[in-house]
């Protein structure tokens, strides 16, 4: 059976809600079910996927859009061998890609969009445009929120803009740091009413929490995925289940792209 590809952006609207972990676990995860993941690490200018994951990258994207290298040469394997496409740390003008670098990394994306069957993006945090512009094109667009105040009202400015700007009504809502089930919910529920109430027909969907686990904090500081060092942990398990609902949304082939598609997509919406 001919194997589906998916594009799933991952963003909170605020900083330190845990998305980059997120995107790492779930990679692996996806990984073991046998999917080809690629992550985009796209907080360009601000790169930390490498980091978390204790890798460090010869070169990265700053290097493809300047034609010194191919994408080939910069993707690096992580953990279980995902492959990462590194962003540049501290290089602002990466913000905003000319019209010869779009070109060049549509150029570029082509080469490597057989291999992957699942493109994972890391967004900044907020509302750039940047981070607008990756959600437009996904497929999916994975809402990251944690139970603080402040990650529900980021969350939903998000979404706001997103709606209000671009028309983009459909959501996956993702809770992170969660005590249980029933708090997740309880958020989910919070960030759906204010929604309902003042922006009406959007769809949020809830695919599903991470639990509140002591592993997580741990992995991090061992710069190790939570899932590759603490498999039995309640996290782990967490992450296999949405790796699994991942690759179920895949499997009802949503019409607007895969990651070609996606990639003309976002060089067109500049």
């Amino acid at each position: 059976m001919e194997s589906t590809h998916s594009v799933l952006s991952f963003s909170s609207g605020k900083g330190g809600v845990g998305k980059t972990n997120i995107v790492a676990n779930t990679a692996i995860a996806l990984s073991r079910l046998g999917r080809r993941p690629l992550i985009l690490d796209a907080d360009l200018g601000l790169a930390n996927i490498d980091v978390l994951l204790g890798l460090a990258p010869k070169y990265n994207i700053k290097h493809v859009l300047s034609g010194e290298k191919t994408i080939k040469d910069v993707i690096v394997k992580g953990p279980e061998d995902i492959l990462i496409l590194p962003a540049s740390s501290g290089v602002p003008e990466l913000l905003d890609l000319t019209e010869s670098q779009k070109r060049l990394l549509l150029d570029e994306m082509e080469t490597i969009s057989e291999e992957i069957d699942t493109l994972l993006i890391d967004t900044a945090a907020g509302i750039s445009d940047n981070v607008l512009y990756f959600n437009i094109a996904s497929q999916y667009r994975m809402v990251v929120v944690t139970p603080e105040p402040t990650s529900i009202t980021d969350a939903y400015a998000l979404i706001k803009v997103l709606y209000t700007r671009h028309r983009i009504e459909d959501f996956c809502v993702l809770v992170n740091w969660a005590a249980d089930e029933r708090e997740a919910k309880k958020v989910y529920g919070q960030l759906a009413m204010v929604a309902d109430r003042f922006l009406g027909s959007l769809s949020l969907d809830f695919i599903g929490y991470i639990p509140r686990d002591k592993n997580l904090q741990k992995a991090v500081l061992q710069q190790r995925p939570v899932i590759d060092i603490y498999p039995t942990s309640s996290a782990s398990a967490a992450f296999k289940f949405l790796a699994e609902r991942i690759i179920k949304l895949g499997s009802e082939n949503r019409t607007d792209g895969n990651i070609k598609f996606f990639w003309r997509d976002f060089l067109s919406v500049h």
